[in-house]
C-alpha cells in the first residue's frame, strides 16, 4: 500500500533549506520525492499537506532505559550516585519482567506520541524489552546492563547477552544487539576486556556509560583514552559512549567507530555538568542525542532535547551559531541510528526507509515558517506537540492521538499497577 504525502515540506539534518515536495512512501520505504509544482504521483492513500505540514526523518534516542518509566519521580533533586545507591538500585531490585514489559511499552507510547522511532536501551530482561519494540513495530538497540555483584553475574550477564543477540539481533530488521557493560565504576577492568573480546568475536558493538560525572574522572585512574584503548573498548565493531561529560575533546581518539552520545537534560538535572559539544563537532566527531531514562530526565521528548542542546551551548559558549539547529537535527536522528547499526535511516532521500514524523504547520508559531527557516522553525518554536504521526517503515505507530498497533488503555493500567508495586 502506498502512502503519498502530497505538498509537505521536508527537511533533515543535511539538507541547507528544506524543500516544498510531493513524498511517496511504498513498501516501507520512500519511493519518489517530487517537486510539489509537479503533478503528484497515484498513491492509496493521501495526505494533503497544502504547504502546511512537514515531514522529518524520526527521531533515535540513543541512550535511555525505557522501562524506567515506572521510576520516575524518584529520588528527585539529588546528584548521580546518591540518586543511583539510595533511591533508584534498591527500587529496581522489585522489577519483575513482566513489569518492565509494560515498563517499556509506557515509554515507548510516550516516545512514539513524540516523533521517536528507534531507541537504544540498556536495561534487564531485554527479551522482554524485545518482545514490546516487535509488538509496537518500533526500532530499537538493545543490551543488557551488565554489572558486577555476586561471584559469576558478569559471565551470567554475558551469557545473558549472547542469547539475546542470537534470538533478537536482525530481527525483522527492527532490532540491533549490543553488549552493555554499564560504565568503568560497575565493571572490573578484567571483565570489561572479556566483554570486549566477546564483542569483537562475536562481531557486536558495545553501549556504554562513560565520564558522566568529575568523580567518575577522578576516580579512573588512568587516562580515559588509555582506558578505552587497554581495555580493547576502541577496536570493538562500533562503540557508543553515553554522556561523555568530562571526555576531553582534545583526547587523540583515532577509532572511526566511536559515537558520542550527548544527554544535555539528564546531565543538567543530576548536576553532572556540560558535555564540550561544540568541541567534538569541530572535529567531526560523530555525536547522538539522547534523553537518558525518564527517572533523570524525566521526559522522553527528543524534541526537548534538541532544542536544549542548542541553546545551552550557544550561551555557555556565547556563540549563537556553534551548535546549529541542523547540527542537533541530524544528531537526533541519522547520527543515532548510524551509531547502532540501522542503515538507510535518519535522511529524507528515495530508497531510504520511512522511518517518518508528520508535523502540523498550521498553528500560530509557524507562521512565517518556509524552505529557507523550517529547521530552525522546528528546532526553536516548535515541540512534540506538533506531531500529528510517526511512522516506521511506513506503517503508522502513532496518528492524531491513536495508536494503531497497540493498546494503550491496557499499557498504562498495567504499567500503573507495576509503578505501586514497586513502590510499596
Amino acid at each position: 500500500m502506498a502512502t503519498l504525502f502530497k505538498d509537505v515540506y521536508i527537511a533533515d539534518g543535511s539538507r541547507e533549506k528544506a524543500e516544498r515536495v510531493h513524498l511517496l512512501v511504498s513498501k516501507g520505504r520512500i519511493s519518489e520525492i517530487i517537486d510539489a509544482k509537479q503533478n503528484p504521483p497515484s498513491a492509496d492513500k493521501i495526505i494533503s499537506g497544502r504547504g502546511k505540514m512537514a515531514v522529518i526523518p524520526g527521531f533515535v534516542n540513543a541512550h535511555t532505559h525505557a522501562a524506567m518509566t515506572l521510576l520516575r519521580g524518584l529520588g528527585e533533586e539529588a546528584p548521580l550516585m546518591e540518586w543511583l545507591q539510595n533511591k533508584i538500585w534498591p527500587v529496581e531490585e522489585k522489577l519483575t519482567p513482566e513489569y518492565i514489559y509494560w515498563g517499556t511499552l509506557s515509554a515507548i507510547l510516550e516516545m512514539l506520541s513524540a516523533g521517536t522511532t528507534c531507541f537504544a536501551d540498556m536495561y534487564f530482561e531485554m527479551d522482554k524489552v524485545a518482545d514490546a519494540v516487535l509488538s509496537a513495530g518500533m526500532r530499537a538497540a538493545l543490551c543488557r546492563g551488565i554489572t558486577a555483584g555476586e561471584p559469576g553475574k558478569i559471565e551470567r550477564s554475558l551469557d545473558n547477552s549472547l542469547e539475546i543477540a542470537e534470538k533478537y539481533h536482525g530481527r525483522e530488521g527492527l532490532i540491533t544487539v549490543q553488549l552493555g557493560p554499564h560504565a568503568p565504576y560497575t565493571v572490573p577492568f578484567e571483565a570489561m576486556k572479556k566483554i570486549t573480546e566477546t564483542a569483537k568475536s562475536h562481531g557486536l558493538g558495545v553501549h556504554f556509560h562513560f565520564l558522566e560525572t568529575e568523580g567518575e574522572l577522578k576516580n579512573l585512574g588512568v587516562d580515559p583514552v588509555k582506558y578505552l584503548e587497554d581495555t580493547g573498548l576502541l577496536s570493538v565493531p562500533y562503540l557508543t559512549l553515553a554522556h561523555s561529560v568530562f571526555l576531553n575533546p582534545k583526547a587523540e581518539i583515532n577509532s572511526g567507530n566511536v559515537t558520542l552520545v550527548h544527554c544535555p537534560c539528564s546531565n543538567l538535572k543530576l548536576g553532572s555538568g556540560i558535555m564540550p559539544l561544540n568541541s567534538w563537532l569541530e572535529r567531526d566527531m560523530p555525536v547522538a542525542l539522547g534523553t537518558d531514562g525518564a527517572s533523570s530526565n524525566n521526559q522522553l521528548d527528543m524534541w526537548g532535547e534538541m532544542r536544549t542542546a542548542a541553546l545551552l551551548h550557544k550561551g555557555v559558549n556565547r556563540d549563537p551559531v556553534c551548535v546549529t539547529a541542523l547540527d542537533v537535527l541530524r544528531m537526533s536522528t541519522y547520527e543515532g541510528a548510524k551509531a547502532y547499526g540501522f542503515s538507510q535511516k535518519g535522511m529524507i532521500r528515495e530508497g531510504w526507509f520511512a522511518d517518518l514524523v508528520l508535523v502540523n504547520l498550521d498553528k500560530p508559531h509557524y507562521i512565517g515558517v518556509n524552505e529557507d527557516n523550517l529547521a530552525a522553525y522546528l528546532v526553536y518554536a516548535g515541540s512534540s506537540a506538533d506531531i500529528t504521526g510517526t511512522m516506521v517503515n511506513g506503517k503508522w505507530l502513532y496518528r492524531n492521538g491513536e495508536y494503531p498497533t497497540l493498546d494503550r488503555d491496557e499499557i498504562l493500567q498495567k504499567a500503573r499497577e507495576a509503578r505501586e508495586a514497586i513502590t510499596r
